[in-house]
């Protein structure tokens, strides 16, 4: 039985198949073809070659940011969206609901950027229901970040992502190829420049709402008037603990001060039950903070500022007195500086015939 068994192992090792199983590649396409796969590349080389025109993508052109404070997270962003040189769209949402107490930024393709949340809003709404808990802002995240780094950024989507959960406020900053940052203050998209100045000159620890709201706005204001693809209005999320409204610039009476108190003393017991499950959605109206469940409170301000009706903030800027405005200058610019500004009178039409 040994050498029997020998024998066959001998065999075994020598046969050699008589011609080689085709690969499904192969028997398929007609070539052998591994990992990525770039047809559509290679059609769309094609179709380019023939003078076709692509769809161009209709992209943002934004101005985000996102701040913590204190006991909350605020969020603005502009309203322009663009699609090349053209303002296809002045009043967007780029705000977009993730969770009842998490809100996200979304900067790049608007489709993209809809989509993707959209998708990531849904799989934590399951995942909500399952577990019958607060859905945690790092799951949020851990959801849009897998979900873009397969795409290696060919999804054109840069979010800020912001939310209140048992652990307190958190922000962070997804990239389309999928990488994460995690900071007290951040900004994203073209207006970004200009924004992080605003951020980096006026953050400090431990600001209150009413400061937030305002660094925001401003950040925000910066991005309309030094971007091109940014501009029209400042959209203001507001996410929040219980009771810590309360404790802005406001809260100086005593009784206040008592009932923020008892607001912070019942946080600890909201947090450790189960969620209310709240219908997906934005609070609307101004100024109407909706609970959430577990102590969260959530504030969407739709077209919280709009600057182009309280004008440029360079018009504050004291002008020197009797500098002159050329005849046919705008009334816009003639009302702004009235003050400061000698208009010279214009010449009569016929003046070079009388000449």
């Amino acid at each position: 039985p040994l050498r029997s068994g020998q024998v066959r192992m001998a065999e075994f090792r020598s046969f050699k198949p008589d011609a080689a199983p085709e690969k499904p590649d192969v028997a398929v396409l007609g070539r052998e073809v591994g990992g990525f796969s770039f047809d559509m590349a290679r059609r769309n080389a094609m179709l380019a070659s023939a003078g076709t025109t692509p769809a161009k993508a209709l992209k943002t052109g934004t101005t985000i940011c996102g701040v913590v404070y204190k006991g909350g997270v605020v969020l603005g962003a502009d309203t322009r969206a663009t699609e090349g040189e053209t303002v296809a769209d002045k009043n967007c949402e780029k705000i977009h609901y993730m969770a009842p107490n998490i809100y996200c930024c979304g900067a790049g393709t608007a489709a993209d950027t809809e989509q993707v949340t959209a998708m990531a809003s849904s799989q934590l709404e399951l995942l909500r229901l399952q577990t019958r808990r607060q859905t945690r802002v790092a799951t949020a995240m851990v959801q849009l970040k897998r979900h873009l780094f397969k795409y290696q950024g060919h999804v054109g989507a840069y979010l800020v992502l912001g939310g209140v959960d048992v652990h307190g406020p958190h922000l962070h900053m997804v990239w389309a190829a999928g990488s994460t940052d995690t900071l007290p203050f951040m900004t994203m998209g073209s207006g970004s420049l200009a924004a992080m100045a605003v951020m980096e000159s006026s953050y400090k620890d431990d600001m209150n709402e009413d400061e937030a709201v305002d660094l925001v706005r401003r950040a925000i204001r910066a991005g309309i008037f030094n971007d091109l693809g940014s501009g029209s209005n400042v959209d203001i999320c507001i996410i929040r603990q219980a009771g810590e409204a309360a404790k802005g610039a406001g809260a100086a009476s005593s009784a206040a001060a008592a009932a923020a108190g008892a607001a912070d003393s019942s946080v600890a017991e909201a947090l450790a039950a189960p969620v209310v499950l709240a219908s997906p959605g934005v609070p609307a109206g101004p100024d109407k903070p909706v609970n959430v469940g577990n102590g969260v409170q959530v504030m969407y301000r739709r077209n919280y500022e709009v600057p182009s009706k309280a004008g440029d903030f360079r018009s504050g800027v004291a002008e020197v007195a009797g500098k002159t405005v050329a005849p046919g200058a705008t009334e816009v610019v003639a009302t702004l500086f009235r003050k400061n500004v000698v208009v010279e009178p214009a010449e009569p039409e016929d003046a070079d015939m009388d000449a």
